[in-house]
C-alpha cells in the first residue's frame, strides 16, 4: 500500500506527446505513452512518488498556473539546469536569482505552464557532491 495520497499530478495540454517529451527531460522520469492517446503519463523511477500525466484538451492556457512544481536539480547546479532547460525549449518568466548566488528562476514549459527551478542540494550545503 502507498503512503502517498498524491497518484498523479495531471496538466492540460495541445500535445501531451510533446509536452511529456519536455517533462522526461526535467524530470529524469520514464514515459508510458501510446502513439495514438490522448494522455501520456510519465513515472518517476522511485516508489509513490507522483506520476505527471499529460491530457490533450482544446483550451487554451491564458492564465498564470494555480499549481506548480519546484524543481531541484539531482545533478549540477541551478543555473546549468536553467541553461539545459532553456535548450531543451524552456523559457525564463521571472528571474529571482540575487548575487550572493540565493534565489530561483521561475520558467515556462513550452505550452506555458510556470515551474520553478530552484539551488540543488549541494548548492544549498544539504550534501556534498
Amino acid at each position: 500500500m502507498s503512503l502517498n495520497p498524491v497518484r498523479h499530478i495531471t496538466i492540460d495540454c495541445h500535445d501531451p506527446h510533446a509536452l511529456a517529451r519536455f517533462w522526461i527531460e526535467v524530470t529524469g522520469y520514464l514515459p508510458d505513452e501510446e502513439p495514438d492517446d490522448d494522455e501520456v503519463l510519465i513515472t518517476a523511477r522511485v516508489p509513490d512518488a507522483p506520476g505527471l500525466l499529460f491530457i490533450r484538451v482544446d483550451d487554451a492556457k491564458v492564465v498564470k498556473n494555480r499549481v506548480h512544481l519546484d524543481i531541484e536539480p539531482p545533478a549540477g547546479t541551478r543555473d546549468e539546469t536553467v541553461e539545459r532547460l532553456l535548450a531543451a525549449g524552456a523559457s525564463i518568466f521571472e528571474d529571482h536569482r540575487a548575487p550572493d548566488g540565493m534565489g530561483w528562476v521561475t520558467m515556462r514549459d513550452p505550452e506555458g505552464n510556470e515551474f520553478c527551478v530552484e539551488r540543488s542540494a549541494v548548492e544549498r550545503g544539504l550534501s556534498t557532491p
